[in-house]
């Protein structure tokens, strides 16, 4: 399935039905009066999140959508049918915003999370609605009033409680699927990771957060640079940002030189990144150049807290696993 996470629609309600003029013809009843009834109303076009769509590929070959006009009233006092609504089913994570403002109208965040877009126009009221004592015969109806018509842009940010970011190749997808159920594609190539990969990870039996393998980052990557700009958005959700360092690649001198790199990205990307709370974890620790990084990181003091792990042996990963549903834990907690 191709990985969408953007789209441009446009939706509009339907029109309300025209009201009636209809008069009573009956035999034996000379004086019937006036029976018009009311138009239907026009059909709503709603918005749900659901959790068995996973992207906004729907949205991207069909861009209009359009409800049902309602119909018009009948004698007899008979209202006129309503309009066919219109259910739009999104993932949960997508944002609705209007494409002319920028303006957020709603972000359904759970599945089941349902918003009305545009309401339907109001049926118009027939001529039975405006008989009185002083007009017995009013020849007199409403028309139905037109309904509204938006221009939306639907963003989808992952629902992920925790982001796995770091330069290509240093074994994010590796540690995702030791982790996880999730099986991505696994190679030694730059960029084998091309969309974002969520798995599910068990925290005892009672618990569970989910893990975000986002595409290797590059320097530039704020500013367009490569794969990992497209999906920079899709950490704004997550409790706690996983940095993935490789200690093959790690200058001993300036142990932290990825892990500051990778965060000036962020920080250009949006700056309300870098107030996430941070773990640095050193992967490959089976590898000879592992414990060695693993020192002379710790020797320079980071900010973040540090933690080594093997994808191979799987050396560390509960100590991580435990670390990353701590902070998630703690985070959901608040109010």
């Amino acid at each position: 399935m191709k990985f969408v996470d953007s789209a441009k629609i446009q939706v509009a309600s339907g029109r309300g039905g025209a009201g009636c003029i209809s008069f009573r013809r009956e035999k034996y009843i000379p004086k019937g009066g006036p029976d018009g009834g009311d138009g239907g109303h026009g059909g709503d076009v709603v918005i749900e999140a659901s959790s068995q769509k996973e992207t906004l590929l729907r949205f991207h070959f069909n861009q209009i959508f359009k409800a049902g006009n309602g119909q018009p009233g009948r004698g007899k006092r008979q209202t006129g049918p309503d309009g066919a609504d219109v259910l739009l089913k999104a993932p949960p994570g997508t944002m609705v915003l209007d494409a002319d403002t920028g303006a957020l109208i709603c972000d359904l965040k759970e599945s089941g999370d349902r918003f009305v877009l545009c309401r339907g126009g109001r049926g118009g009221q027939g001529n039975a609605r405006f008989a009185s004592s002083t007009n017995r015969t009013p020849r007199l109806a409403q028309p139905g009033e037109d309904g509204e018509e938006l221009r939306l842009n639907l963003e989808l940010n992952l629902l992920a409680d925790a982001g796995l970011v770091g330069y290509p190749n240093v074994g994010k997808s590796t540690l995702i699927s030791k982790l996880s159920a999730a099986k991505p594609k696994i190679a030694d190539y730059p960029f084998t990771t091309l969309v974002p990969n969520l798995g599910v990870v068990a925290a005892g039996e009672d618990h569970s957060f989910v893990v975000a393998d986002l595409p290797g980052l590059i320097d530039g990557a704020s500013t367009g640079a490569g794969l990992g700009h497209r999906f920079l958005k899709h950490l704004s959700r997550c409790s706690v940002l996983v940095h993935i360092l490789d200690p093959t690649t790690m200058d001993l001198e300036r142990p932290d030189r990825d892990l500051l790199a990778i965060r000036k990205e962020l920080g250009a990307y949006d700056p309300a990144l870098l107030k996430k709370p941070k773990i640095a974890a050193i992967g490959k620790m089976d590898l000879p150049e592992g414990p060695p990084a693993m020192a002379a990181f710790k020797k320079a003091k980071p900010r973040t807290p540090v933690l080594g792990f093997s994808s191979w042996t799987k050396e560390g990963l509960e100590e991580l696993r435990w670390a990353i549903w701590k902070i998630v834990s703690e985070r959901k907690a608040r109010p």
